[in-house]
């Protein structure tokens, strides 16, 4: 065990699949009890929550969406409930993401990212931290994208609110580190998940080209990195953006 998270109680949104399907089970191998989330598709949550309880981990599904205040605080009065309140939240989740010329996007592209990367990540911390400030201890991972440092071309609609997810994790992270709070953002590179699996073989084999260490990342990478920011070692770390990316973006 990397870390000793036992004793503690996270949040993983968007949990049922890719990153943060492995990310759940990381941190459920340290030791947390992990509240999958999920909102469309009862029967894949099940079977994930089978997959993350196979590899030991101590976990519970919870419908939700992320995206609207009243589902968001009864998610957290559940997991309280059920597993005991949240410390650890990791804000994954995501919508479809369309790559197109900016004359292609409506504004109802950028809205739907809008929720997804700052008014999810708003109701989820601000339902997080009366539990968290009580405690006097807190852990609050986004995870963000590569896609921001990098500025790829036709995605605006996706790296806008990814940068404004970051502004908001530095902001963040400043206001409540004199609760014992940390908020960390980790910007995975292009990890092929199950979303992937209809992508164009050339635009993989072009962005594999480019990736320095020459092999690609795994959802467990992203998982590793989460697990260390919600350890008790990483307690003087707050407001960080951390590269998951093979050296795509060195800073």
């Amino acid at each position: 065990m990397a870390y000793d998270l036992s004793n503690h109680v996270a949040l993983v949104t968007g949990s049922t699949t890719g990153l943060g399907k492995a990310t759940a089970i990381q941190l459920g191998k340290c030791g947390a009890k992990v509240a999958v989330n999920y909102y469309n598709n009862q029967e894949r949550a099940e079977k994930a929550l089978a997959e993350i309880q196979s590899e030991g981990v101590e976990a519970d599904i919870f419908r939700a969406s992320v995206a609207d205040e009243d589902s968001v605080n009864q998610l957290f009065k559940d997991i309280s409930e059920k597993l005991g309140d949240v410390d650890i939240l990791v804000i994954n989740a995501t919508p479809d993401q369309p790559q197109m010329p900016i004359e292609e996007y409506t504004w109802d592209h950028y809205q739907a990212m809008i929720d997804f990367f700052i008014k999810s990540p708003y109701y989820l911390t601000r339902a997080a931290l009366p539990a968290m400030k009580e405690k006097k201890w807190g852990r609050i991972i986004n995870i963000g994208s590569e896609v921001f440092n990098r500025g790829i071309p036709n995605f605006s609609a996706y790296v806008s609110s990814k940068g404004a997810q970051t502004g908001f994790n530095r902001s963040m992270a400043n206001e409540l580190a004199p609760f014992g709070i940390t908020m960390n953002l980790i910007a995975p590179g292009w990890i092929p998940v199950e979303r992937h699996e209809k992508d164009p073989q050339e635009m993989k084999d072009g962005y594999f080209s480019e990736i320095p260490m020459k092999r690609w990342g795994v959802p467990a990478d992203v998982g590793h990195a989460v697990s260390f920011f919600a350890s008790e070692e990483a307690g003087f770390i707050t407001g960080q953006y951390l590269c998951v990316n093979g050296g795509m973006t060195p800073m």
